[in-house]
C-alpha cells in the first residue's frame, strides 16, 4: 500500500527491491551522520563517510531486509518504506528522499518479532562483522543500543496480554538534509500510524531524536519519562552520544 501527496509529488511506499535500500541508506548517512552526527549511530557504522565504509553498511541493511519475517497473518514483521520525488534532472525518474523502518513486536509468537535480549544482542546484529575482534567496540555497542531499547523491551513485554498483543514500532526515519522541510517526515511517520491501526489498532512507539520529537509529539507520540540514560562502562563514559527520549501514543509505563 503506498501513500501520495499530490502537492510535490511526495509518494510513500514499502521497498520491494535491494537497490532502494541501497539508495535510502545514503539519505540515513546524510541525515544521522553528517548533519547529526549521531554518536551511536556512527559507531555502528565505521567508515560511513568513505564509500567503501557506506557499501558495507548498506549491504547489512539489505541483510535485514532479506530476513524479514512474517506474523500469523502474512505481514512482513518489518516494513522498509522509501518516501520518494520526482527527479529536478530526468523526466519520469524519481529519488529517495527519505527512509523509515517500522517493526511490529511482539512477546508473543506469531504476533511480531521479540524484544532483542541484551546478552545476544552481539550475535543479533553482527558485531564481529562490524568490529572483527574488538571486543571493547562489540561491548559499548551492545550497552549503548540496551540502554536505547530498554523502554522498548518493557512495553513489548508489558503488551503480552493486550488484544493484540503487539506493538508497532518506528525503529529508523531519516530525511535527506537537501530535502527536509517538505513533511516528508510527517509522511513516512504517518504511514506507519495507518498501518498500525490496519493491524488492529496497535500503539505506536519510538526512540525520538531531538531533531524528530517535535514532528512525533505533533503526531500523537507523547514522552515518557526523561532522556534516555545510556548505561556504559567508565571507559566508554567520555564517548559522545545522542539525546534521545522515549515516547508513544498511548499508554504509560508507571
Amino acid at each position: 500500500m503506498s501513500s501520495m501527496n499530490k502537492g510535490n509529488g511526495l509518494r510513500i511506499e514499502p521497498i520491494d527491491q535491494s537497490e532502494d535500500i541501497i539508495q535510502a541508506f545514503d539519505c540515513v548517512c546524510e541525515a544521522f551522520g553528517r548533519q547529526a552526527q549521531d554518536g551511536v549511530w556512527i559507531a555502528m557504522t565505521p567508515g560511513w563517510e568513505t564509500s567503501a565504509g557506506r557499501s558495507l553498511g548498506a549491504a547489512r541493511m539489505v541483510g535485514r531486509w532479506r530476513d524479514i519475517t512474517k506474523d500469523k497473518n502474512g505481514k512482513p514483521n518489518t516494513i522498509f518504506l522509501k518516501a520518494t520525488l520526482p527527479s529536478p534532472q530526468q523526466e519520469n525518474k524519481r529519488i529517495i528522499a527519505g527512509f523509515a523502518i517500522w517493526v511490529q513486536a511482539s512477546s508473543v509468537a506469531g504476533f511480531g518479532d521479540p524484544a532483542v535480549k541484551e546478552e545476544e544482542l552481539c550475535d543479533v546484529m553482527n558485531l564481529e562483522e562490524i568490529y572483527p575482534g574488538n571486543k571493547a567496540e562489540q561491548r559499548y555497542l551492545c550497552q549503548t543500543v540496551a540502554s536505547l531499547h530498554r523502554q522498548r523491551a518493557e512495553v513489548i513485554k508489558a503488551k503480552s496480554t493486550a488484544d493484540p498483543p503487539a506493538v508497532m514500532i518506528l525503529d529508523l526515519c531519516a530525511v535527506d538534509p537537501t530535502h527536509q522541510r517538505k513533511g516528508i517526515a510527517r509522511a513516512l511517520v504517518q504511514w506507519g500510524l495507518d498501518e498500525a491501526q490496519r493491524r488492529g489498532d496497535l500503539e505506536a512507539i519510538t526512540e525520538a531524536s531531538a531533531m524528530g520529537r517535535h514532528v512525533y509529539g505533533q503526531m500523537g507520540f507523547v514522552p515518557q519519562g526523561s532522556e534516555i540514560e545510556y548505561l556504559v562502562d567508565e571507559e566508554f563514559a567520555s564517548r559522545s552520544r545522542p539525546s534521545n527520549i522515549f515516547m508513544r501514543t498511548r499508554g504509560s509505563l508507571a
